[in-house]
């Protein structure tokens, strides 16, 4: 029998709000990040990720901003402050029995995000899920972050890539699983089409037309 994986995208499909742009709003909260400059910006880059057009390497240098400002230590410890008071409150009970069913079924759960490794490593710990395919980031030789993306981008098909090389890790191809994948977003389309059970959860318009269209299984959690 083949092996079963679940594949999980994280922002609008396991959590319903966008984990980045949660953590920059808590940075300005803070006082890190100039609220009116962060918006005007974020809302340019969000048209971008709407439109397929997003630069991922700008978009993470600019969403990385403050935590290179501020360094590892004083964002460490305001990260474990963003998690209790923002994020643990974003988990809810339909995604997280979700994710258990898969679990006690015996199925591996991985989540699969565009978002940056240091925001959402505790929002996988969050719904018990220890393998997180995340963008990671490069440090510099004193271990603080430079803004640069190491290695492939889990964005668009570099989420089809980093599964790949995460299969490849354990010596399986994708003629050894049997996956699904839930995703939000049409920019997931290229692992959706990949995957052998796509799942649109709570699609955005574009994908639930297609999903439509194509008889894919369409998931409503929120």
């Amino acid at each position: 029998m083949k092996k079963k994986i679940a594949l999980f995208d994280l922002d609008h499909t396991l959590i319903p709000f966008d984990s980045d742009y949660e953590w920059n709003e808590f940075t300005i909260a803070l006082g890190w990040r100039d609220g009116v400059e962060f918006r005007r910006a974020n809302d340019a880059f969000f048209a971008q990720y709407k439109a397929g057009t997003l630069n991922i390497h700008d978009y993470v240098r600019f969403a990385t901003q403050a935590i290179r400002d501020k360094g590892a230590t004083e964002s460490i410890a305001a990260r474990a402050r963003f998690i209790r008071a923002s994020v643990l409150k974003g988990v809810q009970k339909p995604a997280l029995e979700l994710v258990q069913r898969h679990q006690q079924a015996g199925d591996e759960v991985v989540i699969v995000t565009a978002t940056n490794e240091f925001v959402t490593r505790p929002i996988a710990d969050a719904f018990g899920v220890s393998e997180l395919i995340a963008i990671e980031l490069v440090r510099n030789s004193r271990g603080e972050y430079t803004g640069d993306i190491l290695g492939t981008p889990s964005f668009r098909e570099g989420k089809v890539t980093r599964v790949e090389s995460w299969l490849a890790a354990r010596s399986l191809s994708w003629r050894d699983v049997e996956t699904t994948f839930y995703s939000d977003s049409m920019n997931d389309l290229p692992l959706l089409e990949r995957a052998t059970h796509p799942v649109a959860t709570n699609p955005d318009a574009a994908l639930r037309q297609l999903a439509i269209g194509r008889g894919w299984r369409i998931l409503d959690l929120f």
